[in-house]
């Protein structure tokens, strides 16, 4: 029998697509990954910091921007119903869809308040936005930020960071966390740019789709 990540990942993107919307109230998973009337949803052309991601105030402390951009689209989303145009579907088998939160674009405002990077690689939609964010020193545009692509992309794992727990993908292509503690722990890895991720608590992993290590 499949896990339910597994399964997520190999059915729910079709179902998603076949919709010509995705309706529900917003539970934010992270600042640009959300769930939406029970569909996993990356949001269309932006980028946010990944929430174990640190970055750099201009007078040189550390800043969790992270958690900040996570808690501001919780703050201003989450709860509240969203519709959303499913675009596409990603590896991970999120849809990615065009989401609007009380009559507004949400992508688009994240953007524009600083949250948020426009995606360039997959969509120019949100550059004015984030051109006109850089110019007011809005938000990330006031700090010194790794992007989050290249972040992901970098060999420097989230260990020595505030997110511990260890999202690890087995052989059979079970989606399993591991807590500190835990007998596999120590030895258990999170493979860098790829599905596997570190997750800041059991709450979020358990909410991704991803079922506790049994020892």
């Amino acid at each position: 029998m499949l896990r339910f990540c597994l399964a997520f990942v190999l059915f729910a993107p079709s179902l998603a697509i076949a919709a010509d919307l995705v309706e529900g109230l917003v539970n934010v998973i992270d600042a640009d990954t959300w769930v939406v009337g029970g569909v996993r949803v990356r949001l269309h052309g932006i980028d946010a910091p990944e929430l174990g991601q640190n970055c750099e105030k201009n007078d040189g402390k550390a800043w969790a921007c992270g958690n900040w951009v996570t808690q501001e689209v919780r703050r201003r989303f989450h709860g509240k119903p969203a519709q959303c145009t499913p675009l596409d579907w990603d590896r991970y088998g999120r849809v990615i869809a065009r989401c609007r939160v009380i009559g507004q674009d949400a992508g688009r405002d994240m953007v524009r308040r600083g949250v948020a990077f426009a995606y360039r690689k997959y969509s120019t939609d949100y550059v004015a936005e984030e051109a006109h964010a850089a110019s007011e020193r809005a938000g990330l545009h006031g700090a010194h930020v790794q992007m989050p692509w290249v972040y992901r992309a970098s060999d420097v794992t989230q260990s020595s960071g505030p997110c511990r727990i260890k999202g690890n993908i087995s052989f059979s292509g079970e989606c399993i966390y591991h807590a500190q503690g835990q007998e596999h722990y120590s030895k258990t890895r999170v493979s860098a740019g790829g599905k596997e991720r570190w997750f800041c608590s059991e709450t979020e992993a358990k909410a991704a789709g991803w079922r506790k290590a049994s020892r």
